[in-house]
């Protein structure tokens, strides 16, 4: 299952290497990446979207489905 919500305060790639590693320690997800320009992260594998959206606001971003 492919999940994409919107992530806000990534200004570079080294804000979407962290917003990958906060959602790929989500239990169920295989694959994340993130896009600072598009504001957005792709999930792949099954987590809720709650979940994966508490996991970038942990890493310091705002989440949005």
């Amino acid at each position: 299952m492919t999940t994409t919500i919107t992530v806000k305060g990534m200004s570079c790639e080294h804000c979407e290497q962290t917003v990958e590693e906060a959602l790929q320690s989500v239990s169920g997800v295989s694959d994340a990446r993130a896009d600072h320009e598009a504001e957005r992260a792709t999930i792949e594998g099954d987590s809720d979207s709650a979940v994966l959206a508490r996991a970038v606001e942990d890493a310091g971003y705002e989440a949005s489905m």
